[in-house]
């Protein structure tokens, strides 16, 4: 584990809600199970997200993170490319794919656009205008070569900001944890001491999913959470939504 202030802070703020990338309008099929009223107190709640955690976060976006690191490491475009294509495949509602990929051009656009052209202007001194690997990446993302989802483009930020692979793993499992708990609360149907115990409680949880998960192949990459994804399916149809997803 990194213990250097640099890349310690780059994993807070790329796990805060604060940073701009549109995740508040994601709540993952958790406004329709609350629609349904199919979530009665916080221990259900719980044994949801731990659900999530499990069948998509742990064997799915885990992997994601950790083979999109590996193959940025590597500077492996086309290991790169597969891993962003395999996500996309696996993940079976549309809403869920959606907002995986507005929120990864955001995330994108605001760090690996953005940081590579401060990077640039800063080496056209010294005559170096060569786009970076993240660069190349972002602009297939741009022009539709790649998806662009949001654990994809995380696995590149994390590497390129000194982030071993299960650090970034462990990152963006408290993001969506973190996500999903707080469009919860702003449903209002729990307390912030609610959320704030079951977070405590699945803490563990993403801990046990990341290292578990950390070394699986591309091939291994899979989401199976039915009635997650029937909620989410739901949702595009619902009368009454808050989120986009």
């Amino acid at each position: 584990m990194a213990t250097e202030p640099a890349p310690f802070l780059t994993a807070l703020r790329l796990s805060d809600s604060f940073l701009p990338i549109g995740g508040y309008t994601a709540s993952y099929g958790l406004e329709q199970y609350l629609n349904e009223d199919r979530i009665e107190d916080a221990d259900e709640l719980q044994a949801i997200i731990r659900g999530y955690l499990e069948r998509i976060v742990g064997p799915c976006e885990t992997v994601a993170v950790a083979r999109a690191h590996e193959a940025c490491d590597d500077e492996d475009f086309d290991a790169l490319v597969s891993v962003d294509e395999r996500l996309h495949a696996v993940t079976m509602a549309e809403e869920f794919r959606e907002s995986s990929t507005k929120a990864g051009r955001q995330l994108s656009e605001l760090v690996l656009v953005d940081g590579d052209r401060i990077r640039t202007d800063e080496s056209t001194d010294s005559g170096s205008g060569e786009r970076s690997f993240e660069r190349v990446y972002a602009e297939a993302i741009d022009l539709g070569e790649t998806p662009g989802h949001y654990p994809v483009v995380f696995g590149v930020v994390a590497q390129q900001s000194g982030l071993s692979r299960l650090e970034g793993c462990l990152a963006q499992a408290y993001s969506f944890v973190t996500g999903v708990l707080g469009a919860t609360q702003r449903l209002g149907r729990f307390s912030h001491t609610d959320i704030q115990a079951i977070l405590a409680d699945l803490l563990p949880i993403v801990s046990e999913i990341c290292e578990r998960h950390v070394d699986d192949e591309i091939s291994a990459m899979a989401s199976f959470a039915p009635l997650t994804e029937i909620m989410g399916m739901r949702h595009e149809r619902a009368g009454r939504r808050l989120f986009m997803s």
